[in-house]
């Protein structure tokens, strides 16, 4: 669906510094992956871990997740929840 992204990123420019938001983009841009060609497990933990690093609230991220869905029709919490499933460190694809 990606088609160089003709849908917005949901971010918070007024609170998110430079690097925050392109560690959140970066994160985005892999959720993606999972779903296009699929993303190594380990490279998607770190992205998720530094994304939780700019939005730490449970209810943040499920307020982000849903705006992310509602733009792109990806799940952040599928992805994530495919990739913590995953214990043998392989290519995460998500259908």
């Amino acid at each position: 669906m990606s088609e160089e992204n003709a849908y917005n990123y949901p971010l918070d420019t007024e609170h998110w510094s430079t690097d925050e938001i392109i560690d959140v983009v970066n994160f985005y841009k892999l959720v993606e992956q999972a779903y296009e060609q699929g993303v190594k497990q380990d490279e998607l933990m770190q992205a998720y871990t530094k994304f939780k690093q700019v939005v730490p609230s449970k209810s943040e991220e499920k307020k982000i997740g849903s705006q992310f869905e509602k733009e792109s029709g990806y799940s952040l919490y599928r992805v994530v929840k495919e990739a913590k499933n995953n214990d043998s460190k392989e290519i995460i694809k998500v259908k």
